[in-house]
């Protein structure tokens, strides 16, 4: 069970968006390297790191913001973002990237995941984010007509190491993670799953580490960590109490 605090790149800021919608960004850090630091200065074993332009643009765009940042922390990191390419993928994993998410390529071009999640065990993971229960693409601009269980069965048998599954649209709102779709997507399927999107309180904490949600492989949590919704020593407390009692 790992909590991960999210760090979303765009104009190499540390922003937060609302459903994610580039238009609707908060600034909260222009440093993104600092905020990496003070997130591994409060206890967090793991990093999200999402590289937002490069979502619409198909490549990465941040990377000055993302090798900062993998000097300034020990703390493994995993990266999403234009990330179409086995290319793209492997010059990650060479500077350090200890995970990387696919998104839109993991519904454009399924056998490319698969070739990947191959040669690098363990190292990918795949990004579905659903809007009214369809996976949108594109840095979410479009939405396909498939589901995140119609895509998250592709990869069943493919060496995948984590879906992180979000539900657009309570992401950036504080109205708390969509826990009945995403324990249901655990439950039929046997790749770990990690809940993203709208993490508002303790309470979502609460329900991470309850029995309900036992098949969960974590949680990242953005605004509620910048906005001091969530204590991040409670938060990391309740799971270290979790892990002791499993």
């Amino acid at each position: 069970m790992i909590l991960f605090p999210a760090i979303d790149l765009k104009n190499g800021e540390c922003v937060r968006l609302q459903q994610g919608d580039m238009a609707r960004a908060t600034v909260f850090n222009t440093n993104p390297a600092a905020q990496a630091r003070s997130f591994e200065e409060q206890g967090f074993s793991h990093l999200h790191v999402v590289d937002l332009d490069g979502a619409f643009a198909g490549r990465p765009v941040n990377a000055q913001a993302v090798e900062a940042m993998l000097k300034a922390i020990a703390m493994p990191v995993q990266l999403g973002g234009g990330i179409r390419d086995i290319a793209t993928l492997e010059a990650w994993l060479a500077k350090g990237i200890d995970r990387v998410i696919i998104g839109t390529a993991a519904v454009r071009d399924p056998a490319f995941v698969k070739e990947a999640a191959k040669k690098h065990p363990g190292r990918v993971a795949v990004g579905l984010d659903a809007r009214d229960g369809k996976v949108a693409v594109e840095g979410w601009a479009e939405t396909s007509q498939v589901t995140a269980l119609e895509i998250a069965k592709r990869f069943e048998d493919a060496g995948v190491a984590a879906i992180i599954f979000t539900d657009i649209a309570r992401d950036g709102l504080l109205k708390g993670i969509n826990w009945d779709a995403t324990i249901a997507l655990a439950e039929d399927i046997s790749i770990p799953v990690i809940a993203s999107g709208g993490l508002a309180s303790i309470e979502d904490i609460r329900t991470l580490v309850s029995p309900r949600a036992r098949k969960l492989a974590g949680a990242i949590a953005g605004r509620a960590l910048y906005d001091g919704r969530v204590d991040p020593s409670e938060a990391l407390a309740l799971i270290r109490a979790a892990k002791s009692a499993a």
